[in-house]
């Protein structure tokens, strides 16, 4: 499918790369979700809660509300980070979503959700983009527990990955915590990363449900 931004339109990034990587992300968001036959939880007119985690400055904030929520009567993301200037760029960026969208944005350590006070509710999808799974195993792992945890019973988890040995790496651990695959797909329309070898941008998608 080729690239456009008529029906799409980002607001434009310090990269020269993000707005066309974002258009991509949400091409191949839509397209494995119809493929996988993957339902977005809950009723589709009702609000929507969406906890986006590791998300550094956010960049793909208006792509995940258009998708998970774009037949919603509302939506709202919840980011996570420990970076603090990711975060303070994420909260001046999107000071506001869309007319329907709105989003929040936490220094907080993913790993430990269950600890953060602003989370006392389930989340209808948990969304991981690039997660480094090869760069502590064991802190990943706890953070896709944690994850499915804040989900709601039919809530969704979404991941991409750079490599195919992180993601390889990263779906074998999410069924080992008793997630479901539901699909998992190669963007071949991913954006090759020239000073890191077999590495693209959204390389991979997959999406689980909560055990």
């Amino acid at each position: 499918m080729p690239l456009t931004s008529c029906e799409f339109k980002m607001s434009h990034f310090a990269n020269s790369h993000t707005d066309k990587d974002l258009i991509r992300l949400r091409q191949f968001l839509k397209e494995t979700l119809h493929k996988s036959g993957a339902q977005i939880p809950g009723n589709p007119s009702a609000s929507k809660q969406l906890l986006n985690l590791a998300c550094g400055r956010a960049d793909e904030t208006k792509v995940l509300a258009d998708v998970f929520g774009h037949d919603a009567e509302s939506i709202h993301l919840t980011g996570i980070d420990i970076r603090n200037r990711e975060i303070g760029e994420a909260k001046e960026r999107w000071s506001r979503v869309s007319d329907k969208a709105s989003a929040d944005f936490l220094v907080q350590d993913a790993s430990q959700l269950a600890q953060i006070k602003e989370l006392d509710h389930q989340f209808d999808v948990a969304f991981m983009r690039h997660q480094n799974f090869w760069n502590g195993d064991t802190t990943w792992t706890k953070i896709y527990d944690e994850a499915l945890h804040r989900l709601d019973d039919d809530g969704l988890l979404v991941i991409t990955s750079y490599f195919d040995r992180e993601h390889r790496l990263a779906l074998d651990a999410i069924q080992g915590l008793g997630a479901e695959l539901i699909c998992t797909e190669r963007n071949h329309d991913s954006r090759i990363i020239t000073d890191a070898p077999n590495k693209s941008v959204d390389r991979h998608i997959a999406i689980f449900r909560k055990p």
